[in-house]
């Protein structure tokens, strides 16, 4: 019950997160791209923006296809299903501090994100979300 749970609540708080890129993609909430000091400056060029919001909306179509992965598996997987998906959610999340981390915290500091920080907070999040999925994925 608990691996469900905690499947399910991912869900619900990445769903936030696909529909801020959809439908209000400069947002600073649900982790959208307004954050970026970028996203405003790539309003200056059309063409640059238009792939910005091109690879913005990439990013939320694979989560939604991730995420409907995510539900059938807490639906109409068995428990060993369950915890063999918070097992790779925690690998797959880990990634975050491969390349997307080291970026982002270069941006931090560099101050091309609002609020100052951020990164911090982002990764500080992750990796909460890493050792929920573990712990998830013992009980």
């Amino acid at each position: 019950m608990i691996a469900k749970f905690v499947i399910i609540a991912f869900i619900l708080l990445e769903a936030s997160n696909v529909l801020a890129l959809y439908f209000a993609p400069g947002s600073k909430r649900a982790n959208a791209v307004g954050v970026f000091s970028a996203w405003e400056k790539s309003k200056q060029y059309p063409e640059i923006h238009d792939f910005v919001k091109y690879l913005v909306y990439w990013v939320a179509g694979a989560k939604l296809i991730f995420l409907f992965l995510l539900g059938g598996i807490a639906l109409l997987g068995d428990l060993n299903l369950q915890r063999l998906s918070l097992l790779a959610l925690a690998v797959a999340t880990l990634s975050f501090f491969w390349r997307l981390f080291p970026l982002i915290r270069k941006m931090d500091r560099e101050g091309q994100i609002a609020p100052r920080n951020y990164s911090r907070v982002l990764g500080g999040m992750i990796l909460s979300l890493v050792g929920l999925f573990l712990l998830a994925a013992l009980l």
